[in-house]
């Protein structure tokens, strides 16, 4: 968490919880979700609007994080922005280093190893690795399915909310709300 937040928190330690204005999707993307988009529906239909801004990016994964119950959160200062996630709350991009080793790095910008895998009844992967559980983005789903060919991956089959509860996220902090007062 970066410095200026902690400030701000000791700063104004009640600032109100807010709900359903972020939200993360399946391929690691950021989106803010105003008024109009929330009345139109919940997350991910429609999504919201894409943030693009470089430098907001970088401070939202700065400082994103899990409370107590599993709700995924932007620290935006005081203010704890809860994260509406499409899958997981890592999507996992996947290379090749130069030794040829796969390499793993979260939507944020973290290097994972992976330990286990698992399919959900759409088709998706997920890793559990030491930061967590996340999917694999769409787009190297080629790098994983060399793994799993080679035998070091052997997803399991499980359902999308399975893995939530066994991994212990809440998809929709909005959803949970109750349970979250401040």
């Amino acid at each position: 968490m970066d410095d200026i937040v902690r400030a701000a928190l000791a700063k104004w330690p009640n600032v109100p919880h807010c709900f359903n204005w972020l939200a993360l999707d399946a391929r690691g993307d950021w989106y803010m979700r105003d008024d109009r988009c929330q009345a139109a529906g919940a997350f991910p239909h429609p999504k919201g609007s894409r943030i693009l801004h470089d430098k907001l990016r970088e401070f939202i994964a700065r400082n994103y994080e899990a409370d107590e119950h599993g709700c995924w959160f932007f620290q935006n200062g005081p203010q704890r922005v809860y994260v509406e996630l499409e899958a997981a709350p890592w999507v996992w991009r996947l290379q090749r280093g130069d030794d040829g080793a796969l390499q793993l790095q979260s939507h944020t910008g973290l290097a994972a190893s992976a330990s286990a895998c698992w399919l959900d009844e759409a088709g998706r992967l997920y890793l559990a690795t030491d930061m967590g559980l996340g999917l694999v983005h769409s787009l190297d789903m080629d790098l994983a399915a060399e793994e799993v060919e080679a035998g070091r991956w052997q997803p399991q089959d499980i359902s999308a909310e399975a893995l939530a509860a066994q991994f212990g996220f809440v998809r929709s902090p909005a959803a949970a709300q109750p349970a979250h007062a401040a």
